[in-house]
């Protein structure tokens, strides 16, 4: 009973700090760090002193296959060499800097140990880095190379800190560091593809969302201790599972069992992620206390962690402004077009935040290691540190360098036109099926429409009249009313007892369902009127060439005046300066005029908008 009351208070403390933090747009981590680091002292809570087979078995593993399943293997493989250097070469860098300045602060500690602290403290952490990175808004480039450097340089500092250990009593090659390397890597590799493999043929069978969600709560946990029990790097083989079972689940998964995977997951990391912090912060009493009781003296070790959380952080700056010609290439992004520049590698290395991976490996050494009380409480120290000091000013950093956060505008075009391709294709095949069936019931004009509504709802999102609302605006507003109506109907009828209960939630369910598009573009709408930048991307020759023409001051379909209809937005005809009116107007009068011209772009004409399209190639600029 007390471990299970334990287990509820720190449930509820997390999510209340948690809640609170969001309250007042304070990051979470940093506020949960605290809390634990306050709560330590209270009298009356119980000591609690993380485990490593905990943090290693019981909280690694889900975090990092959490992350790994939500990150695009398309976005890691383009970024692949930063993501490499900074995982293998900084962990390397790092372990032996730090070791050098332990070395000089404290001459009594021996090269092995040494070491081990600099492996400890090496590898940043992938939870910190996407819950402070993503809040903040750091550019999407920026944050994929953090959380690929997450993924994988904890196998590295893990390699690095066994070879460490195992020299404190012996004597280690570097033969045997490299050949221990590669059984980890390409072991951890071949569990992973292992795992995907096994899976994929699973899911290709299974279609049932609760077994399928159900298998992938198995997975983290599997892969990570079959290539443990090989001597391979469980973290490797987790990351390769996830980064491969995430890119396919478009093909093996049902709709349902993605949505569901989705929402589990999310769940646990969100509880985990916070929790981590928590426990970090609780850990400080303890580890303080033994630091008194060391043969080197209060002053001593003080100026040891001060020396390597400095350390840390310079030697990340080093490594990526020495490095920073194969870490990004400058001049302008491909997809937004912006500048990149010495900011982008500031922010690189000052998101170097390490958490509980650092604490739980420093548990790892032996407890009759001697001097091992420095070893914790140095990686206590770069933990809190980073945490508090990076992590709180790096918000203030990246609006300070006028660093760009990916725009709901870009997102939205980007969205619109992926939409409109996607129709595209759709309509294609439509008409192939057609040909060889009837259609009495009017089904093709049926889908069409539905199609067509759901473009034009991802156009609107873009801006339409100002102070009026878009039909896709007006349509979400009285749909939501309905939705309750049917709801309160639904439940008025449950409580009769006259409908079966599985067939009054199925009901119910396909009410939220809905609910929940709406709630999504409501969301995504209400980050648009926030912002008004937008960013050129041109795709294609016709927008290329389009001459820049300026919108009139008072822009008008003057074939909409003629009719005596509204129009819901304007685009302008960038080869003739013609004015017509959205598709998403009842006359779409903007279409028709390239239908009788074959004028191949026209461009928005509506406030704060230069996006453009092209007919042509249905691309955006």
């Amino acid at each position: 009973m007390e471990i299970a009351f334990l287990l509820i208070a720190i449930a509820a403390t997390v999510l209340t700090v948690t809640a609170i933090s969001e309250r007042f747009e304070v990051p979470a981590p940093l506020t949960l760090v605290v809390v634990g680091v306050a709560a330590s002292y209270v009298p009356g809570v119980p000591e609690l002193r993380l485990e490593p087979e905990v943090v290693l078995l019981g909280l690694l593993p889900p975090l990092l296959y959490s992350a790994a399943v939500n990150t695009s293997l398309v976005d890691f493989n383009a970024n692949r060499r930063p993501i490499l250097l900074l995982s293998v070469g900084l962990v390397a860098f790092t372990t032996f800097g730090v070791a050098a300045v332990i070395r000089l602060v404290i001459p009594d500690v021996e090269w092995p140990l040494a070491l081990a602290i600099g492996a400890v403290v090496a590898p940043p952490d992938a939870v910190a880095a996407t819950a402070i990175g993503r809040r903040i808004g750091l550019p999407r480039r920026i944050v994929t190379i953090l959380e690929g450097e997450s993924l994988f340089n904890d196998a590295s500092a893990l390699v690095a800190l066994r070879a460490a250990v195992t020299a404190i009593g012996t004597t280690v090659t570097a033969w045997q560091v490299g050949r221990d390397f590669v059984i980890a890597a390409g072991g951890g590799v071949a569990i992973g593809a292992l795992t995907f493999v096994v899976v994929g043929f699973l899911r290709k069978k299974i279609t049932d969302p609760l077994m399928d969600t159900a298998i992938s709560l198995v997975i983290p946990f599997a892969a990570y201790i079959v290539a443990e029990r090989i001597h391979a790097s469980g973290v490797v083989a987790v990351v390769v599972a996830g980064l491969a079972l995430g890119h396919v689940a478009p093909v093996l998964q049902t709709a349902q069992s993605r949505i569901a995977e989705r929402m589990n997951w999310r769940t646990i990391a969100y509880v985990l992620e916070n929790t981590v912090f928590l426990l970090i912060g609780l850990q400080a009493d303890w580890l303080l206390a033994e630091v008194g009781e060391s043969e080197f003296g209060v002053g001593t070790v003080a100026v040891a962690c001060a020396a390597v959380f400095v350390a840390v952080v310079v030697l990340r700056m080093v490594w990526v402004f020495a490095g920073q010609a194969f870490l990004l290439r400058h001049g302008p992004d491909p997809v937004t077009g912006e500048q990149r520049s010495w900011r982008y590698s500031f922010l690189i290395g000052w998101a170097g935040m390490r958490g509980v991976v650092t604490l739980a490996a420093a548990f790892t050494v032996p407890e009759d290691t001697a001097h091992r009380e420095v070893l914790l409480i140095v990686a206590f120290t770069v933990v809190a540190g980073t945490l508090l000091g990076q992590g709180l000013t790096l918000p203030l950093l990246a609006r300070r360098l006028h660093v760009p956060s990916p725009d709901p505008h870009d997102d939205a075009l980007a969205r619109a036109t992926l939409l409109q391709q996607a129709a595209k294709a759709g309509i294609h095949r439509l008409d192939e099926l057609a040909v060889d069936c009837d259609d009495p019931h009017q089904v093709r004009a049926l889908i069409i429409q539905r199609i067509e509504q759901r473009n034009f709802a991802a156009w609107e999102r873009l801006g339409t009249t100002e102070g009026e609302e878009s039909p896709s605006d007006l349509y979400s507003r009285w749909r939501g009313e309905m939705i309750e109506a049917e709801r309160r109907r639904v439940l008025e009828i449950r409580s009769t007892g006259s409908v079966p209960s599985e067939i009054v939630s199925e009901v119910l369910a396909m009410l939220d369902v809905e609910e929940s598009m709406l709630d999504a573009a409501e969301a995504a709408r209400a980050d648009l009127r926030a912002t008004s930048r937008m960013q050129r991307n041109d795709g294609c020759e016709h927008l290329a060439d389009a001459p820049l023409l300026d919108p009139p001051d008072d822009p008008v379909c003057t074939e909409c005046l003629a009719e005596g209809t509204r129009w819901v937005a304007l685009r302008m005809c960038l080869s003739c300066g013609e004015v017509g009116c959205c598709d998403s107007s009842p006359s779409r009068h903007a279409t028709a005029h390239f239908r009788a011209t074959q004028h191949p772009v026209m461009r928005s004409v509506e406030p704060d908008e230069d996006w453009r399209w092209c007919y042509v190639h249905h691309q955006t600029g």
